[in-house]
């Protein structure tokens, strides 16, 4: 049944990841070819003119048709940071984590396991599930009279289940984030390219360079750099936010173990 579920959500995870990546191409075209690119946004009305003075949607429209593709990979970035944010944030409950984890701490310590459940319940999320499982698990093992090393063996076992079912979901999308990092500066390197290859072909050409064909190349290679840049900045900033956002989660599903196990040695001791 978990196979079932996992293979069912791989799919569907790489539909929406297709779907998302395909449509924020396709808008960031319609935004470089019909919002940038309105002749309104230019001298004499039309985008092969020189953009009006302060018009900064012309200048990056000049930027050349990279631009729609750096434009997709900025969107990209936003509408996975936003979907991660929602996903992540589902996984931490409802609650405060940090209220929940020293609550949780507190029951097990005292032993009062059943509030420590009634705290997952209220708390729900991906956290509070795991940590649901072990609990579930160490009254399975009191009631046996389990040792000490069996127990722990036993409670670490299902908290790794239990982090196996839970976990990997936030980590969907992950590596999306990590390569729009690179994909942002090579296509930004790209556009940069292709319009000093325009600067240097206005210089090469016969008789007097044409001054517009190179300050229009050399404008279409720092717009496309300052894209590229910003793009893979954004992906960086939110890949290492979301990246301690699921450490902590980890954590504190092993930290919540770590205390279920030795609060399981203590009863041990006290009862031999």
């Amino acid at each position: 049944m978990a196979n079932v579920k996992k293979e069912s959500g791989s799919k569907g995870g790489d539909m929406f990841s297709g779907i998302v990546i395909v449509a924020c191409i396709f808008v960031g075209w319609i935004i470089w070819n019909f919002i940038m690119g309105d002749g309104s946004n230019f001298e004499g009305g039309v985008n092969t003119g020189h953009p009006l003075p302060g018009n900064y949607l012309a200048m990056v429209y000049k930027g050349g048709p990279i631009v729609p593709v750096l434009m997709g990979l900025l969107l990209m970035v936003i509408v996975f940071s936003f979907e991660r944010y929602m996903v992540i944030t589902k996984a931490a409950g409802k609650g405060s984590l940090d209220k929940y984890m020293k609550g949780i701490s507190a029951d097990i310590t005292k032993g009062d396991i059943d509030g420590a459940l009634a705290a997952c319940d209220k708390q729900q999320g991906s956290v509070a599930n795991a940590i649901r499982s072990a609990l579930v698990k160490y009254q399975e093992v009191k009631k046996e009279g389990m040792d000490s090393e069996t127990a722990s063996e036993t409670i670490h076992k299902e908290i790794e289940e239990a982090t196996a079912l839970e976990m990997p979901m936030l980590e969907k999308h992950m590596t999306i984030l990590s390569t729009l990092v690179s994909l942002g500066t090579l296509a930004g390197l790209l556009g940069t390219v292709t319009g000093m290859i325009k600067a240097f072909g206005a210089l090469a050409s016969a008789g007097t360079p044409d001054q517009a064909m190179l300050a229009n190349g050399i404008s279409e290679a720092l717009i496309n750099t300052a894209t590229g840049i910003s793009t893979s900045a954004l992906a960086i900033i939110a890949y290492n936010f979301f990246t301690s956002k699921i450490d902590t989660l980890t954590y504190s599903i092993d930290e919540a173990g770590a205390t279920i196990v030795n609060t399981y040695r203590h009863f041990r001791g006290q009862k031999n």
